[in-house]
């Protein structure tokens, strides 16, 4: 029987919890601007609301949501962000890696572990990254890039220890004959400028070009994006991003949308077919877009790409 995993990303939910003065005597400061500005105009927490029930109405097996719950890293942004991931489904039906707005300011990580632990755990009970999580002929391994930078920078880093215990990881997943998804905040091939990229993105492509994966998950750029990222012996692997899942038509780089991969096959003879579904300009949520995991390797390439 086929497996079903959506994927969605950078909800950032809105509106933002009370502000107080002493909640901005940091980093918060520009980026509370920036949603003033900005930022509070492009996420609408009706758009989210609609993209979820139509995500859940397609009745996946599993949901991946690759980071950025959060705006500023606010302690009310962090019990909101777990209001709506036990909405989403259960910790065991969710997985969950932060962003770099998670994890905007110092405190952000133990804000995020203390309240979304549950879905950054893997099934040895320990939470933490690298995890695995297995789930049906899935091997789910979420990966953490976020981390607190200066202002005006939201560059992602994975660093050597999640890094180092990935390459076994996926090689064990491997020999058990799993469909590895690797979920990632930050894309690691994006056109992003320098003070938005993934730090060590080469050292990830290195350790996947040694180990392999079938599918790299992440967000952050807010685009719909497909890049390959060699592989074993030069294999393909599809890397695909989202748009922000919160992103209002018009308003955003582009509308709301979520994919949904249907998985099937066993080991080297599997079959992915991706489904794109977004809102549309009337406020429905339509199929965007519907190809098979072979086409998403023969439409992709090198450079940095969208969909």
């Amino acid at each position: 029987m086929s497996f079903t995993l959506a994927h969605l990303s950078d909800p950032h939910l809105a509106p933002l919890p009370p502000v107080r003065m002493g909640d901005l005597m940091n980093k918060r400061l520009t980026g509370y601007i920036n949603w003033l500005r900005k930022r509070r105009f492009v996420h609408d927490p009706h758009v989210l609301e609609r993209l979820m029930a139509d995500l859940k109405a397609q009745g996946p097996n599993h949901i991946a949501v690759t980071g950025d719950i959060a705006n500023l890293a606010l302690a009310g942004e962090f019990t909101r962000g777990r209001d709506w991931l036990e909405k989403l489904g259960p910790p065991q039906d969710v997985s969950f890696v932060p962003g770099n707005h998670d994890i905007y300011v110092k405190e952000g990580e133990s804000f995020s572990l203390h309240h979304w632990g549950r879905y950054m755990g893997g099934d040895d009970g320990r939470t933490g990254f690298p995890y695995v999580r297995r789930r049906g002929p899935l091997a789910i391994i979420g990966l953490s890039s976020g981390l607190p930078t200066a202002p005006f920078m939201a560059t992602g880093k994975i660093g050597a220890r999640q890094l180092a215990a990935l390459g076994p990881l996926l090689e064990v997943q491997k020999m058990e004959g799993f469909f590895r998804v690797v979920l990632v905040h930050h894309p690691p091939v994006s056109q992003a400028r320098p003070h938005r990229r993934l730090l060590d993105a080469d050292l990830l492509r290195q350790a996947l070009a040694r180990h392999g994966a079938e599918l790299l998950l992440h967000g952050h750029d807010h685009l719909a994006m497909l890049n390959r990222i060699d592989g074993p012996e030069g294999s393909p692997i599809p890397a695909v991003g989202v748009p922000s899942a919160s992103a209002a038509p018009g308003r955003g780089a582009e509308a709301a949308a979520y994919n949904l991969y249907r998985i099937d096959g066993r080991a080297n003879r599997w079959t992915c077919e991706m489904i794109s579904r977004g809102i549309s300009s009337n406020g429905n949520i339509v199929e965007v877009k519907r190809m098979t995991l072979d086409h998403l390797l023969d439409l992709s390439s090198p450079e940095p790409g969208r969909l």
